[in-house]
C-alpha cells in the first residue's frame, strides 16, 4: 500500500529528528527477519539508548539531504533499517553485531559515525572492539598491576620472615 503525501513527510521529520540528535547511525538489511526478531532487537536497542527505524530509500534520501549528510545508496535495496545511537557511539554497533550473529538475515550495510561513513565491514571491525567500560577496565588493571606486583612481594618476604621465625620457635 502506497503511502499519503502526510504519512511520507511524518517520517522524513522523524528522520530528520533522529538524524539530528545522533552520535552515530548504523544501517542493516533486515530482509528476512520476522516481526518478532525485530520486536526484540527494538526492546535490546531501547535498553542502551538507540532506536531501530524502517524507511524507504527515497524517504531517508530525501532526510538526509535536508540535513546536508551524503546518503550511501550503492549497497541499499528498497527499504533500510537505519540504527541511532544517541548515548554512545559504539554501543549500537555493537548491539547489531551480536544480534546478527543470531539471525543471520540481519546484515549491516554501513553507517555514520562522527559524520564520517563507515562501509559495512568497517562497522563489524567498529562492533568487535571492546567497549569503553571494558577499556577502562583494562587500563586500570594495567596502571594498577606494578603496585599489586609490589605489595605481593613484599607480603611474600614477611610470610617468609613469619615462617622461619615459627620453625624456630617450634624447635
Amino acid at each position: 500500500m502506497a503511502l499519503s503525501k502526510e504519512q511520507k513527510t511524518k517520517i522524513i521529520e522523524r528522520l530528520r529528528e533522529s538524524i539530528a540528535k545522533q552520535k552515530a547511525m548504523v544501517f542493516v538489511n533486515f530482509a528476512g527477519l520476522a516481526a518478532q526478531d525485530i520486536e526484540s532487537l527494538r526492546k535490546k536497542l531501547k535498553e542502551i539508548g538507540a532506536k531501530f527505524m524502517v524507511a524507504k530509500k527515497t524517504l531517508a534520501k530525501l532526510a538526509f539531504s535536508e540535513e546536508k549528510i551524503d546518503f550511501p545508496d550503492k549497497n541499499i535495496e528498497n527499504e533500510l533499517g537505519i540504527v541511532f545511537g544517541f548515548e554512545d557511539e559504539i554501543a549500537p554497533a555493537k548491539a547489531i553485531y551480536d544480534f546478527s550473529k543470531d539471525k543471520e538475515s540481519l546484515q549491516i550495510i554501513g553507517g555514520y559515525m562522527e559524520s564520517d561513513f563507515l562501509a559495512g565491514q568497517e562497522m563489524i571491525t567498529l562492533a568487535q572492539l571492546p567497549s569503553r567500560k571494558e577499556l577502562f577496565a583494562n587500563l586500570v588493571g594495567t596502571l594498577s598491576a606494578p603496585i599489586n606486583n609490589f605489595v605481593y612481594v613484599q607480603k611474600a618476604n614477611i610470610k617468609g620472615l613469619i615462617y622461619t621465625l615459627e620453625a624456630i620457635k617450634n624447635k
